[in-house]
């Protein structure tokens, strides 16, 4: 029974004063008796402190009524309490549905048992140095306010930069219940309340919410999607894209936009249906979103130079500033690609159809048109916004069939007028690109080919042709284009950078290459020339694989931003993403600046939109980094999926990493990767020895080290989880200790098979 409030207590805090006889208490002395004496455990404890009887029996459990349902207090099952008070500093999550102009987030770990998770308000302004977006994490700063019902605000801190994970498992049945075994390792299991299954059965492929319980915060699972059979069709992308948050559905209000969208006019547009422009894409596309077309340039001040045209699929003229289909479009930041599936950052309505630069159908388009010297150099440039007619739609072994001397009918009649005179332009490109000298990391990108099942068929290293080099080539042209007349109209733009080297980095390759006895300067300033340079010396000393991966490791992540810092790999001064704005809301960005800037239409830019770019700017790097991160996941669990029947197997391969715990193995046949545990290494204690990239024998000197090319075995498969083990097969090479050490004489420690020491 709780004590008398009249009663001297010594030993905690002091209890409140009892009211008089017919007096409610205040909403402030019923949130201190609940913060300060730990025996009230219910509403008849709380009637007692205060002498509720009779007649105040009824306002007093309305005033309860109403602090439950402000969320100030909170009931599990008959203990009442004040709800729990955010910290000053605490992690929050943005929703990804939030609205962009006005956000509000939840705090990332809640109990429960408190009740209700507050709603947070995130104050973002134009002097903000973090802007977040729907869907990140974020650090932030907590205000609650004076009032007695806290109202919170946020002030962020930072963009928290590990992409948010969702908790995807398998459910698994027991005597006890059911459990969730979670397809990432680094997720412990959780336990599934029976009634927290829906509808999910034993062997599911679930994605579940988690719910922390009890004053230890245990975490309890509740089943919110059942994604399917792990083997069924389709599941192995959907675990990439429910495991990472992915927007895959479009909100009946996109689809409603989309849907209503009609075909552009030539009002307010260049009519350039005449200009024989053409795509070349893969054989496989179903959206064309940018063409090209060139010519001798007829002006006598410019002999032996062309006019290079680039036309892209006007997607602004579609998705305007603030509509739904702007803001999705701004949420999922890019489209991913998997190898049986497109989760797209625009409708089909859109990206499919009225933007997608079809044959012979009139589309809109911005064009930037190139006027290049004879040694490929570009001299002029300028951009107009046009209706075209595609003339072709190429792939592009079609087209370098043609230019190798077998087209086919419909690259026959194309090929003197049209097909010959881009690939003129191109070679004198290329030249003026092989004088810049940009990073030369050729790196082969494999394609996993899959059955009508979903199923691994074939995995393939696509040929590699000028065709794929002469669009490139004028894409980065015209993206250059692009970020120069910005730049001279002072407008607001999205730079497409790549930051050079750290020095740390380079210290680390030099280390590894003067062990090749590469010579590398030691200067910190470098270009992408001197990279070129060790690369052409790794060709000739046959160790090309080691030093490219050494190189690609010591590289910076290309991003965006609204500050420009250059592009380190292709060598530009500057540089912005404007050729593909079906897949990437950055091009779409750059497409309204230039809109704005050269008065081509009133869908250009708005004012809103230029105070916010550095949020922009950061939202689309991650949203970048989390379909990356999809992608590679996806394809790890297609290969493992594809060699679980192989367990024992013997394959070829090549060191892709060295760690202290043991080595990555790329396999030759497939590009599936995989790990060999530093404890199942040879006969010896191996040590990690950095500055080499090698793990090395500590008696015997035996060596593997990146890039060694190895014989393993499979010894096991987790196609879920993406996972591969093997056995290493194949000797190293020989050479000294660590540190200069010689082997030791006489009787050595005793190490079992796969030098484990004999117990």
């Amino acid at each position: 029974m709780a004590k008398s409030p009249k009663t001297k207590n010594t030993s905690g805090p002091k209890r409140p004063r009892k009211v008089a006889a017919y007096e409610l208490p205040t909403r402030e002395q019923l949130l201190e008796a609940l913060a300060q004496q730990d025996d009230i455990k219910g509403k008849r404890d709380l009637a007692k402190v205060f002498g509720i009887r009779g007649d105040l029996r009824k306002p007093f459990k309305a005033m309860l009524n109403e602090l439950e349902g402000e969320g100030v207090i909170t009931r599990t099952r008959k203990t009442l309490r004040r709800t729990a008070a955010l910290p000053h500093v605490t992690v929050l999550d943005i929703p990804t549905d939030a609205d962009p102009d006005d956000l509000h987030a939840f705090p990332a770990q809640w109990n429960d048992e408190e009740g209700e998770r507050p709603r947070v308000r995130v104050l973002v302004d134009g002097r903000s140095r973090v802007v977040p977006a729907p869907g990140d994490r974020i650090l932030a700063r907590i205000d609650a306010g004076e009032d007695l019902v806290p109202d919170y605000t946020a002030k962020p801190m930072k963009v928290l930069d590990k992409p948010r994970r969702a908790h995807i498992g398998i459910v698994r049945m027991d005597n006890e219940g059911a459990r969730l075994i979670p397809i990432d390792r680094k997720q412990k299991e959780m336990r599934i309340p029976l009634g927290d299954l829906g509808e999910a059965s034993d062997g599911d492929l679930v994605e579940v919410d988690v719910k922390m319980s009890g004053r230890l915060m245990i975490p309890r699972a509740r089943v919110s999607t059942v994604i399917g059979n792990p083997r069924s069709e389709g599941a192995v992308s959907l675990i990439a894209i429910h495991n990472l948050e992915i927007p895959h559905v479009f909100p009946a209000s996109v689809v409603r936009e989309a849907g209503e969208a009609r075909e552009a006019t030539l009002k307010g547009r260049e009519d350039w249906r005449d200009l024989p422009l053409i795509t070349i894409d893969p054989a496989d596309a179903k959206d064309h979103d940018d063409a090209v077309h060139a010519a001798a340039d007829e002006d006598a001040a410019n002999p032996g130079g062309f006019v290079v045209t680039v036309a892209i699929a006007d997607v602004a003229a579609y998705v305007r500033p603030g509509t739904p289909l702007d803001r999705e479009a701004y949420l999922r930041g890019n489209s991913v690609y998997f190898p049986d599936r497109v989760v797209p950052m625009l409708p089909e309505r859109i990206s499919n159809e009225l933007c997608s630069l079809k044959e012979g159908v009139p589309r809109a388009a911005l064009a930037v048109r190139m006027v290049m010297g004879a040694d490929g150099r570009k001299k002029s440039h300028s951009f107009h916004r046009i209706l075209m007619r595609s003339a072709a739609k190429l792939s592009y072994q079609q087209a370098q069939a043609a230019i190798d001397g077998t087209p086919d009918d419909q690259t026959g009649p194309l090929l003197e007028p049209i097909l010959k005179p881009l690939w003129a332009a191109y070679a004198a490109m290329a030249r003026a690109r092989d004088q810049r000298g940009p990073l030369d990391l050729d790196l082969p990108e494999r394609k996993i080919l899959l059955d009508d099942k979903g199923f691994v068929r074939d995995i393939r290293i696509p040929e590699r042709l000028d065709a794929h080099r002469l669009i490139e080539e004028m894409m980065i042209a015209a993206n250059v284009a692009a970020a120069e007349t910005l730049e001279q109209k002072r407008s607001e733009l999205l730079y497409r950078v790549h930051d050079e080297p750290s020095s740390e980095k380079l210290q680390a390759l030099r280390e590894f290459l003067g062990s090749l006895d590469i010579s590398v300067k030691k200067s910190d300033s470098v270009r992408a020339a001197d990279f070129n340079g060790i690369l052409g010396q790794a060709r000739k000393a046959g160790n090309i694989e080691q030093v490219s991966e050494m190189v690609l490791r010591s590289q910076a992540q290309a991003e965006y931003a609204a500050e420009n810092y250059g592009h380190f790999g292709l060598n530009l001064d500057r540089y912005a993403h404007f050729t593909s704005p079906i897949r990437r809301y950055a091009d779409l960005i750059v497409h309204r600046a230039l809109i704005r800037a050269l008065g081509l239409g009133d869908d250009g830019l708005t004012e809103q939109e230029a105070t916010k770019l550095a949020g922009i700017a950061q939202h689309i790097s991650a949203t970048e980094r989390r379909a990356m991160l999809a992608e590679r996941e996806t394809s790890d669990r297609l290969l493992a999926q594809y060699l679980a029947d192989r367990i024992g197997a013997q394959f070829d391969g090549r060191i892709s990493g060295v760690t202290r715990s043991g080595l990555f193995i790329r396999l030759l046949e497939t590009g599936a990767d995989g790990f060999i545990p530093a404890s199942t290494l040879g006969q010896d204690f191996y040590r990690y020895v950095e500055e080499r990239q090698a793990m090395i024998g500590e008696r015997s000197g035996e060596t593997f080290t990146l890039g060694d090319r190895v014989l393993v075995r499979l010894l096991e498969a987790a196609p879920v989880a993406g996972a591969l083990r093997f056995e290493l097969l194949s000797e190293g090479k020989r050479g000294n200790p660590p540190s200069g050490r010689r082997p030791r004489k006489g009787p050595s420690k005793s190490y079992g098979p796969k030098g484990r020491r004999k117990r």
